[in-house]
């Protein structure tokens, strides 16, 4: 089978892409996929390091503001086809997948023109623009959220599935997890905060309030943070500030190479609320506190914590709302009430499908055959 995957610009759409190339590698081993992404995207970085081969296509998003570039971007809407049809036609691929992002818009659009399958699988809650606009043109839309399909009106093209994780996300038990990561058996609570992999400076100061008003405090709570690779700095000054790194319990990193093990190993999880995200956080059944970003299109990172929040699987905090006496009452509430945090460890479960991989593989053999 030969595949062309595109979704790119942030890591949220890049990610379950390579989950999704993992379902057909380890369905059609001889598989031939390449991706197809913006030269600025993330994509960049990680495509490669894959050993995937990385097509180009130049498309941007539409600013909402009156600006300049919506012009180039107007430029690039007319002619983005017509290199994503070269691409098709010297790639010949058996059908095309996309996870979002604007990327996908063109490249979707011209394979659905040329009568090749396509499918494209949306993450997020609120559907993005690429989405909404190829809902009608694409042969199947899956979706993590049931409620997106409402948003997306009766379309029976749309298909709720989950969403995928990489087969390196899988789940190891709380107990080896904490073995491996040197967890003293006197820690009875694991508090793991982060705001992704470049940071978030108002997850920093939460995860230091936390630290410097609770786990210091208890000698049975040990706190991990990833304060990552832009905000590192200076969460480690504040870090230091409070006389919090002569605390051995007490963890600063600007980056956590093994997260599946330390989201194993937590019982409490304070982080953003990206898709993917949350994904690990229902199949692994834990705890958490969300501080959704402001700072992303649509808003989705809150209308994804919100559907947590609504099922009682998750506390939501907006950056808005966000102090210490808040975020640390929240985390002591969570910690001191084993049928509370119970409670949030079953109810995020339930947001966790069963079999994604075998569903998603289903569409795609589908699509395929009936070619």
């Amino acid at each position: 089978m030969r595949v062309l995957m595109t979704g790119g610009g942030t890591g949220g759409h890049v990610y379950p892409a390579f989950a999704i190339a993992e379902i057909i590698k380890a369905n059609y081993p001889d598989s031939e996929i390449a991706f197809v992404g913006t030269e600025k995207g993330i994509e960049n970085s990680l495509v490669p390091k894959e050993g995937y081969k990385l097509y180009h296509i130049k498309i941007q998003g539409i600013r909402r503001s009156l600006s300049p570039s919506n012009i180039k971007t107007a430029y690039y809407v007319m002619t983005s086809p017509s290199r994503a049809k070269k691409i098709i036609k010297e790639f010949s691929p058996d059908i095309v997948i996309g996870t979002g992002g604007y990327v996908c818009w063109p490249l979707l659009r011209a394979a659905s023109s040329m009568n090749i399958p396509t499918l494209v699988h949306e993450s997020n809650a609120f559907p993005g623009v690429a989405v909404r606009q190829l809902k009608t043109r694409v042969d199947a839309v899956l979706t993590n959220f049931e409620s997106t399909g409402e948003l997306l009106g009766d379309n029976a093209r749309v298909i709720n599935v989950g969403n995928p994780l990489r087969r390196s996300c899988s789940v190891i038990d709380k107990a080896s997890a904490r073995k491996k990561l040197g967890i003293p058996d006197s820690i009875n609570t694991v508090i793991l905060s982060f705001g992704g992999s470049l940071g978030a400076a108002r997850v920093n100061q939460a995860a230091i309030d936390v630290m410097k008003g609770f786990a210091s405090e208890r000698e049975d709570v040990m706190h991990f943070h990833s304060g990552g690779s832009r905000g590192y700095e200076n969460a480690k000054v504040l870090f230091a500030g409070y006389g919090l790194e002569r605390n051995e319990r007490l963890v600063m990193s600007n980056y956590l190479y093994d997260m599946p093990t330390y989201m194993a190993a937590a019982d409490i999880v304070i982080c953003r609320a990206g898709a993917m995200t949350l994904t690990e956080l229902a199949v692994m059944g834990k705890a958490a506190i969300l501080i959704p970003s402001p700072n992303v299109t649509d808003n989705h990172q809150y209308k994804n914590a919100k559907q947590l929040q609504d099922g009682n699987g998750a506390v939501l905090i907006e950056e808005s709302e966000l102090t210490a006496e808040l975020i640390v009452g929240k985390v002591k509430e969570i910690a001191d009430n084993d049928a509370y945090r119970h409670s949030l460890e079953e109810n995020v479960r339930k947001f966790a499908k069963e079999d994604v991989e075998k569903s998603i593989y289903n569409v795609i053999k589908e699509l395929v055959d009936k070619k």
